[in-house]
């Protein structure tokens, strides 16, 4: 009986967590993600790389784009985590692969996490970079998850 009730629980609440999200599509690029429902989008960049999404609010901030890792996906990975220690974040988290790299840090009360995937033709990436305040990170956790799962390339 109980377990019964879990998987009706978890049947019915499943569409009212995925309600309210849209997809962001990237033509330039060619990526998508999923964007949270109560994040707005500020506009897409003059050249067509991504898009900043702010919610409502709060101070977090979301930024998309695609790039060209000219000298190669490991070393746009790497100079992108330099650049972050050289501004004091405190790396706490990292993994990458040959197709993705994922990390987080701290810097004061701020927390970032950044997403990188290599796109179909191998020499671009899409990415995503989430800032916010610690104090909202339990809300965060399963948007960043999302975030992540949904992160791709439209081959």
């Amino acid at each position: 009986m109980r377990t019964a009730f879990l998987i009706l629980f978890a049947l019915l609440t499943t569409p009212a967590l995925a309600q309210g999200w849209q997809t962001y599509d990237n033509a330039r690029f060619g990526y998508s993600i999923d964007i949270p429902p109560a994040f707005s989008g500020q506009g897409e960049s003059d050249n067509g790389d991504g898009q900043a999404f702010a919610a409502e609010g709060k101070p977090i901030d979301l930024l998309v784009w695609g790039g060209y890792a000219l000298e190669g996906f490991d070393a746009e990975i790497a100079q992108r985590m330099v650049w972050d220690t050289e501004e004091a974040w405190n790396i706490t988290y990292q993994a990458t692969t040959p197709r993705w790299a994922s990390w987080s840090a701290i810097k004061g009360f701020r927390i970032v996490y950044q997403r990188m995937v290599l796109l179909c033709d191998g020499s671009s990436y899409a990415a995503f970079r989430a800032e916010y305040s610690v104090t909202d990170s339990a809300e965060m956790d399963p948007v960043i998850e999302r975030l992540v799962r949904s992160l791709r390339g439209n081959c």
